[in-house]
């Protein structure tokens, strides 16, 4: 997003630094200037797009977005930038419902381990297995599978590189395997 933000708040030279030059009162101006000259027109259009629901959470995340990225005299088109910000806004909404949606679709099939139900003793036996993993390795595996992160989520949370939590995973799954055949 940064990379369209400074497109399109672009003023020469493509720089999304160049409002942190700006002081904290002329930007809160600049801001309440903005707000004032679209904001009703800004709210009425998301209202219309994503509904009045979603529109007010679009509208704030959007006002929160733009207060730390550009300044005026950077804008070209106030409407079309309000507009992009939201629709990005939106999708980034969109997108975290649907992995939330298809999560709670996964969980609700699976057992908590991530392991089809079939009986207790199989679900008991993923849970021992998931639980003899070496503590590094549970701790990738869990937040992966029962936790749905991606490598580099998981990366930042532990304080290691991505290449180690994929490390981490094939070890777990290796482990997982090989008490499966067990």
């Amino acid at each position: 997003m940064l990379i369209l933000v400074a497109v399109i708040c672009s003023s020469g030279t493509p720089s999304v630094t160049n409002s942190l030059e700006h002081s904290t009162d002329e930007r809160r101006d600049w801001l309440d200037l903005l707000h004032r000259r679209y904001g009703a027109w800004f709210r009425e259009r998301l209202v219309r797009r994503y509904g009045a629901q979603d529109a007010d959470d679009v509208f704030q995340e959007t006002w929160f977005r733009i207060s730390r990225l550009c300044s005026e005299g950077q804008i070209r088109s106030p409407k079309g930038f309000l507009m992009t910000v939201a629709s990005n806004v939106a999708f980034g909404r969109r997108a975290s419902h649907d992995r939330q949606a298809r999560m709670v679709g996964e969980v609700s099939r699976l057992d908590g381990w991530g392991v089809q139900e079939s009986g207790q003793e199989e679900a008991l036996l993923a849970r021992q297995i998931v639980m003899s993993l070496p503590q590094p390795l549970r701790d990738v595996f869990v937040l992966s599978r029962v936790g749905g992160l991606t490598n580099v989520q998981i990366a930042e949370q532990l304080g290691i590189s991505p290449k180690t939590v994929e490390w981490r995973m094939t070890k777990a799954l290796a482990h997982c395997a090989a008490q499966l055949r067990r």
